[in-house]
């Protein structure tokens, strides 16, 4: 049984509930740009990816560099006047997070959301200095590209095997295997647990509190 040191977590989705503000921040940039509004389905299906990975997966026939660049000021700009009040944290993460502090785990962030944005959300709830170590996507590769969780682990010293990513979207999933990474797959976000279960998770979870639970189980009995 593997002894986990470090848990990272993506932050839409995972820990934040802030799906629906997605989706439609993307709806109204479509609109901004005379674009062909996507489904809901299909933006909660890019969620995870950088904002020019996940715009060139919804719109892979725009290519005019000058729209593209609309598309993502757009967004942004949508994106940030529907979190003048930040979005709610899921159910017993705030207290889950906090324990596992308690208990001696690393904590990181591993996201498709850039630096910029990260630092925001994390200032406003007083978290700056809360994490660890954090990857932002316009710092590094996008996810599923393994690489903002080699550099985590670099920065760490932990090794692979003694890290576990916390995800609600194949992206993480999948970055988290090409990595070597155990991973826990989150149904209450982005992506249903169904499907989440192809990417075949270590653990598949309904509510954050039960990842609480599973790794206190595992705790007691490495003790035991």
């Amino acid at each position: 049984m593997r002894d986990y040191q470090l848990l990272i977590f993506d932050w839409d989705g995972t820990l934040v509930d802030s799906i629906g503000r997605i989706v439609t921040a993307m709806h109204l940039a479509a609109d901004v740009c005379g674009l062909a509004r996507c489904t809901d389905d299909q933006v909660r299906g890019i969620i995870g990816l950088g904002l020019p990975e996940a715009i060139r997966s919804l719109y892979p026939l725009l290519d005019d560099v000058g729209l593209v660049q609309r598309m993502r000021q757009s967004y942004s700009e949508n994106y940030l006047a529907l979190e003048s009040e930040p979005s709610a944290l899921f159910h017993g993460v705030a207290e889950g997070l906090q324990a596992f502090r308690a208990e001696g785990y690393r904590l990181a962030v591993a996201t498709g959301k850039g630096r910029h944005g990260l630092q925001r959300v994390l200032a406003d709830r007083g978290w700056l200095d809360f994490f660890d170590y954090s990857r932002c996507a316009d710092e590094t590769a996008s996810k599923p590209d393994p690489l903002m969780l080699h550099e985590i682990l670099e920065q760490s010293g932990v090794s692979v095997h003694q890290a576990l990513m916390v995800g609600d979207s194949s992206f993480d999933l999948l970055m988290a295997q090409r990595a070597g990474m155990d991973c826990v797959a989150v149904g209450y976000g982005a992506q249903s647990l169904q499907a989440l279960r192809e990417c075949q998770p270590t653990l598949a979870i309904e509510c954050f509190t039960e990842l609480r639970a599973w790794l206190g189980r595992r705790a007691s009995n490495s003790v035991s």
